[in-house]
Parts: structure tokens; C-alpha cells; sequence
């Protein structure tokens, strides 16, 4: 069969050096005797050291001409190879139940969305690896203090260990990308709650990043009407930048806002 042509619309960008895609897969091994699932093998690059491991594997490909080359270059797999969108998949019926590594050269204009749904399936998912944008990368192995550090640093560290393990060059792929990729490995942590609500820290951590060079005392405006950022005025938090606080701070900054919030509202 034909090599599958790299497609500008699915982010496709086909890892070619044999050494790197044997690097990236042995990732997985720093999280042992779990099945583990890529996302987007394309010509199976990568799969085709996956599929030697000892342990269960399935792949997710979208692009129905990957699914024909992988079902024809990987004939053992076949049974394993899910024609589908990883964002609208069900991950708990993937390995039934069982908890699984993600890995994958993952498409860089959706990266981000696939680590949220690793996030919403954190119990699922003790350990994620792969290849993205150097820049995300950087990011989410950020450390506050740092101009880098943000929303996607926040919500990944707070429940998993994030390592940037390696850069990777554009010339390696084809067509080669715009950008220097990265291989990244986000081990979970013992965390089981955060110790606030939730889905208020999210939002918080979302509303101050995103005007990150302004003190929460202003950026705070679009959460929190004048009376109830009034009452936490006094806070040692409200001069400081977002880029300032540490995890533990964001929890207790959360606390601090639900007690003036509605109960509807947090």
C-alpha cells in the first residue's frame, strides 16, 4: 500500500527518524504492566515499537487512510486499531475500565484538548507521554515566577509530575512543522483533592491568566462584583500576579473567593 499523505486539515506532520519514534515509545516504560493506547500513529512509526511490548495496545486514528495502511502494514494489531475521534471517545471503555498510558505524536493544534480530557480521565490515565509543540511543552513544565507559566501549567501540575524529557527537530518530520516539537512525561500525583471546589479553582486559574499582567485584585473584576472583592481585599494574594502563586496558593485563593460568592455562583 501507499504511503499516506500528510494531511494540512488533521495537523499531520509524520515522524521519519526511526531513533526518535523508538525513544518516544519507550516512554511508556516508566509506567509498567498498564495497557497503553497512542493517539494518531499515522504509518505507525511509533507503533511499530509499541506493539512489541508486553502489555496490552490499541491505537486511535481519525484519518480513515491511516486506518487502511495500519490494518495492512500491522495485520496483528488489527483488532486493536479504533477508526475515531479521541475527543468524543469514551476512555473508559477502551481498556474496560482498566486504567491505561496515553501516549502518541499528538496533532499540535489539539494537544491542549487532549490533555484536558487526560485531566477529566486522571483516574484512568496514571501516566501520559508523547510529542508536542516545544512551546506547550515548555509550559506545562513551567514553575510560577516564570513568564511561562499559566493556565495549562495550573490545572496539569496540580494533579500530575511533569518532566520535559527531549527536543526534537523539524527535520525529522514530514512535511517538517514551523516549530521545534518536544517529548514530554506527566506522572500522576498523590493528589486525590485539591482541598477546594473544583470547578471554581478552574475557573479562577482561568479568569486571572487571562489577563495575566494585571494584580487578581483587578483581573479578579470579571469573577467578583466591587462588594465581594472588597471583603477580599485584605488578602496577601491581591497585589500579586497570577504568575506568582504556587498551586497551594491557588487552592487557598479559591477558598477565599467561594466564601464571597453565592452559592449558585461557585
Amino acid at each position: 500500500m501507499k504511503q499516506v499523505r500528510p494531511k494540512k486539515n488533521l495537523g499531520q506532520h509524520f515522524l521519519t527518524d526511526l531513533s526518535i519514534a523508538k525513544r518516544i515509545a519507550d516512554t511508556v516504560d516508566a509506567c509498567p504492566d498498564i495497557p497503553v493506547l497512542e493517539v494518531g500513529p499515522g504509518m505507525g512509526v511509533m507503533t511499530q515499537y509499541l506493539v512489541e511490548k508486553p502489555r496490552p495496545f490499541k491505537v486511535v486514528e481519525i484519518d480513515r487512510e491511516s486506518v487502511a495502511y495500519l490494518n495492512e502494514n500491522f495485520p496483528r494489531l488489527r483488532e486493536n486499531i479504533l477508526g475515531a475521534d479521541f475527543l468524543r471517545m469514551d476512555l473508559t471503555k477502551v481498556f474496560d475500565g482498566q486504567q491505561f498510558v496515553l501516549t502518541g505524536n499528538y496533532p499540535y493544534d489539539i494537544s491542549s484538548q487532549i490533555f484536558f480530557k487526560m485531566l477529566d480521565n486522571r483516574d484512568l490515565i496514571p501516566c501520559c507521554t508523547g510529542m508536542i509543540q516545544h512551546e506547550v511543552a515548555v509550559r506545562m513544565a513551567a514553575q510560577p515566577g516564570n513568564k511561562q507559566y499559566g493556565i495549562l501549567s495550573v490545572l496539569i501540575q496540580a494533579w500530575y509530575d511533569v518532566e520535559y524529557l527531549f527536543t526534537v527537530e523539524p527535520s525529522v518530520f514530514n512535511p517538517p512543522p514551523k516549530v521545534q516539537s518536544a517529548v514530554i512525561r506527566m506522572t500522576r500525583n498523590k493528589v486525590q483533592k485539591l482541598g477546594c471546589n473544583e470547578q471554581l479553582f478552574k475557573r479562577v486559574v482561568k479568569t486571572v491568566f487571562n489577563q495575566r499582567r494585571k494584580m487578581l485584585r483587578v483581573s479578579l473584576k470579571q469573577l467578583l462584583s466591587q462588594e465581594q472583592l472588597a471583603s477580599i481585599a485584605t488578602s496577601p494574594f491581591a497585589t500579586k500576579r497570577p504568575e506568582q502563586l504556587s498551586i497551594p496558593e491557588f487552592v487557598e485563593l479559591t477558598n477565599e473567593i467561594e466564601k464571597v460568592l453565592p452559592v449558585q455562583d461557585a
